[in-house]
């Protein structure tokens, strides 16, 4: 099978392990530097340019498109679609999880439980956001990752100031979002790891010091962690409600249950080293043998 992995080089952990596990079973995988790419938007025939020629057909696309990559990558992605070929994750799935406002709106409607979340395009009312939710809150910007854009208040001043911070330095003024603030699970969240409808790992992230970001990222700490039956099923549900093959679902325990903060498009592969599970295998496995059925199905209908 001809594999094409989106990516920003081999130089990248999460794409090196996935080159060797496809190598292993013999699949022959190119890495594609998706930022390198143009496309030729043409009536009928659709045209990814790679390395001064058209790039050939694939089998298969596992991309793994960085956060601040996000429009361009997935841009790409989708002339790649309409070409036909099979995508772990499509271009709409990797967009919708990427805009927060989105995914939660997404995941509300698909009956995932997440923290209580507000958002506004402006400032004129702060203290009705703040009370909606109630002190402290969280407040983060819609598009950031790893933990950046991300402020808790615990005061209503220091809300406010964050609010106006947030809305001078935004350009469209609509990005900020509000959420309450899980006391219990401070400090502290779980990833879950999901390939297909399956919860191939998962860990739990511990902050360090008074750091309530729990992100690997920000120095926080990864040990494995057993789901519960009812986080498992959580996990998948999100991941489903995005339209994700491959996802990392961010999850917090609460006094009302599992509460889902996040699905991560292209999760990391640290994962793997603090759990011992080969995530990149499982993610080779469900891409051959979906890509297979399509291959099989476009037989039958030629």
């Amino acid at each position: 099978m001809r594999i094409a992995i989106l990516s920003n080089g081999t130089a990248n952990y999460s794409t090196k392990r996935l080159v060797e596990e496809a190598e292993k079973k013999g699949h022959d995988v190119e890495v594609i530097k998706y930022k390198n790419c143009y496309a030729s938007v043409t009536e009928n025939r659709p045209v990814v340019m790679y390395k001064g020629k058209s790039l050939g057909r694939f089998d298969a696309i596992i991309p793994r498109i960085a956060n601040s990559m996000t429009k361009y990558g997935t841009a790409i992605l989708r002339q790649m679609e309409m070409q036909g070929l099979y995508t772990v994750s499509s271009s709409i799935a990797i967009s919708r999880a990427r805009d927060k406002i989105r995914a939660a709106q997404i995941m509300v409607r698909s009956g995932v439980p997440t923290p209580k979340t507000v958002f506004s395009r402006d400032t004129a009312d702060i203290d009705g956001l703040i009370d909606e939710i109630g002190l402290p809150v969280i407040i983060k910007l819609a598009y950031g990752t790893h933990g950046n854009g991300v402020v808790l208040a615990e005061s209503r001043k220091t809300a406010k100031s964050a609010l106006q911070a947030f809305y001078i330095t935004n350009e469209d003024g609509t990005s900020v979002l509000v959420q309450e603030f899980i006391e219990e699970s401070a400090g502290t969240d779980i990833r879950a790891f999901v390939v297909g409808s399956e919860v191939v790992a998962s860990m739990k992230r511990q902050s360090l010091d008074d750091e309530f970001r729990s992100n690997l990222h920000k120095g926080g700490e990864g040990m494995p962690v057993e789901l519960t039956p009812e986080e498992e099923r959580v996990a998948i549900s999100a991941s489903r409600a995005m339209g994700l093959n491959v996802s990392g679902v961010d999850l917090m325990r609460s006094n009302r249950g599992p509460l889902v903060l996040e699905v991560n498009a292209s999760p990391g592969f640290g994962i793997e080293k603090i759990t011992g599970a080969n995530v990149a295998e499982k993610i080779i496995a469900y891409t051959e043998a979906n890509a297979a059925r399509k291959i099989k199905r476009d037989r039958v209908g030629a």
